[in-house]
This record gives structure tokens, C-alpha cells and sequence, in this order.
């Protein structure tokens, strides 16, 4: 995001709500800290606490729009719960110079999230119309370093491969081998993984430099279904 972007300005009335979520999210990381040691990490609260989450949901959900709870966003998609949204981030344990992949733009919150965490985030999304929107509502909110496109995911974007870390908002049967492909050694996937039916997980995949993956289950999830042909 551009420094002189600030979506924020003239909108003080939200700091409070969005101040509130960021609280809400850092209870459930203390509640849960016993049974799971993966936490959402301050640096990717910080860039939360920043953006707009009002301005990525429809007008009937603004009300709702810092509830800790995902909302529908037309299409069958959603906007993922903040605090998955927030755990999802940290694992890819971005560090501002990386080149990330993200399948399933939704509305471009978790674009936006990632923008302040990574220097390029590509995103793909199989719902034309929702690729639209994201990517003029990124682009009018200042989130420069974005780029969307309407496309199967499933498949990758390969013109920008590889990728330091590729991030999927869609509940896949296993770990699509065309984002493993474009995964470049040394990075970091994070995915859930179940049919619509299952009990998804929450999956981190490391790849190591010689290829060879490392997958570490975080918690269950429900996310909707990864579709395309991958």
C-alpha cells in the first residue's frame, strides 16, 4: 500500500469497533493458548488494527462488519472470520520483502491484510464479478502492491512463479500440485484441507530447498469449497 494511501481518514467512527475486534482476537489467542501454540502474531494485529474491514463487506453487513464471526459476501463466498484471518497471516511468517499468492479474493480483505505484510500479493478469484470488485475497491483504497485476477486458482498463476508463500481462503481435498509447483523452496503454504462435509484442517506446509514438503496440522476450520479443475 502506497504511504500516502489512508482509507482510514475521515472514518474515526469505526476505530473504536475495529480496536474492539483486534482485543477480541487476541482473548480467543489467550483462551486457546493451552491447546494450541500457534497465536496470530502482533505484526499482523498491527496491520489489521489499520484497515477498513467495513469497506470489504456488502452494505446490509457494515453493522456487522468487526463482528469476530465470518459474513456472506454474495456469490455462495465469504469473508473469513478476523481472528482466521489474523492466525492465517502470521503462519506465513512474512517479513515485508516476499511475493505471496492468495486463492479466493473474496471481497480483498485478506488481500489488503497481506498487502502490509508483503512487498507483492497476487490474488486470484474464480467469480468474475467479485474479481472485479475486489480489484477496483483495492485499487481505490490505496493497496497498491495488489494485483487480481479472475481465473481458477486450483491452476496457480504461473507467470508470477514462484512464490515465497501462497495462501488459500477456500477448503481444498489436499494441496492443489499446481501451488505446490509454483511454491518456491523455502516457502510456506498455508491451506485448509477437507471436503465440504469433513472436519477441515487448518494445514501449514513447508517446503524445504531440496522440494520435500513438511505439513503441520494448526486447528479445524470451515471454509467453503476450493473449486476449479486442479
Amino acid at each position: 500500500m502506497t504511504e500516502a494511501a489512508n482509507p482510514t481518514a475521515g472514518e474515526d467512527c469505526y476505530v473504536p469497533l475495529r480496536n474492539r475486534m483486534i482485543e477480541e482476537i487476541r482473548a480467543i489467542a489467550r483462551e486457546s493458548a493451552v491447546y494450541q501454540p500457534v497465536q496470530p502474531s502482533e505484526k499482523v494485529l498491527a496491520v489489521m488494527t489499520n484497515i477498513p474491514r467495513h469497506r470489504f463487506v456488502p452494505d446490509g453487513e457494515v453493522y456487522n462488519a468487526y463482528a469476530n464471526r465470518p459474513l456472506s459476501i454474495g456469490h455462495g463466498q465469504t469473508i473469513s472470520q478476523p481472528y482466521i484471518v489474523a492466525l492465517m497471516s502470521g503462519l506465513l511468517a512474512l517479513e515485508g520483502q516476499q511475493r505471496v499468492l492468495e486463492i479466493g479474493t473474496g471481497s480483498g480483505y485478506q488481500a489488503a491484510v497481506l498487502s502490509g505484510l508483503a512487498a507483492k500479493v497476487y490474488s486470484m478469484e474464480i467469480v468474475a464479478p467479485l474479481a472485479a470488485a475486489a480489484a477496483a475497491r483495492l485499487h481505490a483504497l490505496g493497496y497498491d502492491n495488489v494485483e487480481v485476477c479472475a481465473g481458477d486458482g486450483s491452476l496457480g498463476w504461473s507467470e508470477h512463479a514462484p512464490y515465497d508463500a501462497i495462501i488459500l481462503t477456500a477448503a481444498a481435498e489436499q494441496g492443489p500440485p499446481a501451488l505446490l509447483a509454483q511454491l518456491k523452496p523455502g516457502g510456506r503454504m498455508v491451506i485448509p484441507v477437507g471436503g465440504w462435509l469433513d472436519v477441515q484442517q487448518l494445514l501449514l506446509i513447508d517446503k524445504a530447498q531440496d522440494g520435500t514438503l513438511q505439513r503441520k496440522n494448526i486447528e479445524p476450520v470451515r471454509f467453503v469449497p476450493l473449486t476449479g479443475e486442479g
